[in-house]
């Protein structure tokens, strides 16, 4: 997992909630290269490797945030996306946004709910 880009913690247990930070397409620190497509299929490795450090997975994800740079890459990050999540399908936002941090052009942010000590 790649150090996070700011003074934050890349994902935290509040109860029976676990709720990882904004991600992006980094890999070993490195943003990937490879535009939109790359961006989202990385940032949701990301997402699934930090859950997986809590002991939950994309099937307990119940919410996410997703931030693009540009809505005309909806579509194409809606592939991606639902490919990640596989039949699952959590509450979902997504929103434009000016700029992202690293010029990323997605970041999604992740709830899910997995009681503890389960």
């Amino acid at each position: 997992m790649s150090k996070p880009l700011g003074p934050y913690t890349p994902v935290v247990r509040a109860g029976d909630f676990i709720i990882v930070s904004g991600q992006g397409g980094l890999l070993d620190g490195t943003k990937v290269n490879g535009g939109l497509v790359a961006e989202t299929q990385q940032t949701m490795k990301n997402i699934e490797a930090l859950l997986a450090t809590m002991g939950a997975s994309m099937s307990d994800v119940v919410k996410t945030t997703c931030f693009l740079t540009d809505m005309e890459d909806y579509t194409v990050f809606n592939e991606h996306y639902v490919a990640a999540f596989g039949n699952h399908r959590p509450s979902r936002s997504c929103v434009a946004v000016a700029e992202l941090p690293a010029n990323f052009v997605v970041e999604i942010e992740a709830w899910a709910y997995k009681p503890a000590g389960r």
